[in-house]
């Protein structure tokens, strides 16, 4: 389904699941020349954890400078001796803030960094939602995660680039590291007109709401159809507000969402909204071919993004994400088919009348679970101050 397009000087191409993305990120890999920067929230011990460790160290042993980031909680069952062996063939590995203790629901260790990123010899960089492990979850599930990832080349590379140094540079002072590469830090190029490639990022300090904003200008401008497929749906007031505009302007709202239950307390929490949303008009689609891990959207067959944001409170508030805004009509048109086909194929509706159906129990449980996830990152996660990462 792979499909690249020419944009303002970019070149992007649209990758679907990790079948795709994870032979083009480890051929990547090992093009590489100069240094490579790697995030990622999980890490798996598993047939595609090896690949791209094996990747990355055949890199390090070409002298090129590997930075490999692993959130301290997702990557949390990586072994000592995968990181030793990593160290070893002199590929950096650094966490993001390493759970040593016992988990617990404080405002720090909510704070996650999800954001799915690398980039090679600050020339091409991979925005994506896929983490590194097997493209199929396994057990039941017989079929890919559903997902996306785009290749880009062109000058955002540098502002990823510098999100990634600088992001490196602080957990390196946070573990008392010294900062080893003293390559010069890229500034964000400036432009005289709009963009059509913008990578937005979510932290804790300058862009708190940056991709929040981006959503609701871009459902704010709709005018005929808005696309979301995302794999953990709970928009605050804000979000949940423009899309009921949206339907009362007569756009059409159509939402792609998990239908394999994952996280009980999210998905029951999701459910709780479906009532608003179904009756406003909106259309939703449950995806149950696989596990939906997608993060992206498109709205009026031009706006478009992908990355590792979903549109829930943990994300929206908590975590560090990073996505890719891209404003053309052929790239938008691609990432609007292959949504469309999995709701065609893979994809159950649900009905107002069906979900009207639910018992009271299932309707307690519903709305125990909203209450619950407001709670946890409203009172304990959300506002009231910054961190340093």
């Amino acid at each position: 389904m792979s499909s690249t397009h020419q944009i303002d000087g970019h070149t992007l191409t649209l990758l679907r699941n990790g079948e795709e993305y994870f032979p083009r990120l480890i051929a990547a890999i090992d093009s590489a020349t100069q240094s490579i920067y790697l995030e990622t929230y999980i890490f798996a011990t598993d047939g595609t954890g090896r690949a791209v460790s094996d990747a990355l160290q055949r890199a390090a042993q070409r002298k090129v400078a590997v930075h490999l980031l692993l959130d301290g909680f997702g990557a949390a069952d990586l072994p000592q001796t995968w990181v030793d062996e990593l160290r070893a063939a002199k590929v950096e590995v650094l966490w993001f803030r390493k759970e040593v203790g016992r988990f617990s629901l404080r405002r720090y260790h909510l704070r996650r960094l999800h954001r799915k990123l690398t980039v090679i010899d600050q020339r091409m960089a991979f925005v994506s939602g896929i983490n590194i492990n097997d493209d199929i979850p396994g057990g039941a599930v017989t079929a890919p995660r559903l997902d996306y990832t785009v290749l880009v080349e062109g000058e955002v590379v540098a502002q990823i680039y510098t999100a990634m140094r600088r992001l490196w540079t602080l957990v390196s002072w946070a573990n008392l590291r010294r900062h080893r590469e003293h390559a010069p830090s890229l500034s964000a190029p400036q432009h005289s007109k709009p963009r059509n490639v913008i990578f937005l990022v979510r932290d804790n300090l300058g862009h708190r709401r940056d991709i929040e904003q981006a959503y609701l200008q871009a459902i704010a401008d709709a005018q005929h159809d808005i696309i979301i497929a995302n794999a953990y749906f709970l928009p605050g007031r804000r979000l949940r507000h423009a899309l009921l505009h949206a339907r009362r302007r007569g756009v059409r709202v159509v939402l792609l969402l998990q239908g394999q239950v994952e996280y009980r307390l999210q998905h029951y929490a999701t459910l709780a909204l479906y009532g608003q949303l179904l009756e406003a008009g909106m259309e939703i689609y449950e995806y149950h071919a696989s596990f939906m891990h997608a993060k992206v959207a498109v709205i009026d067959g031009y706006w478009s993004t992908v990355g590792s944001s979903n549109i829930d409170p943990f994300s929206l508030w908590l975590a560090r994400e990073a996505n890719l805004v891209v404003r053309d009509a052929q790239f938008a048109t691609a990432l609007h088919s292959s949504l469309m086909q999995e709701i065609e194929h893979n994809c159950r509706p649900v009905s107002h009348s069906v979900w009207r159906e639910h018992g009271w129990v299932t309707r307690l449980l519903m709305r125990i679970s909203y209450a619950s996830v407001r709670f946890l990152t409203g009172v304990i996660g959300y506002a009231r101050g910054y961190d340093d990462i």
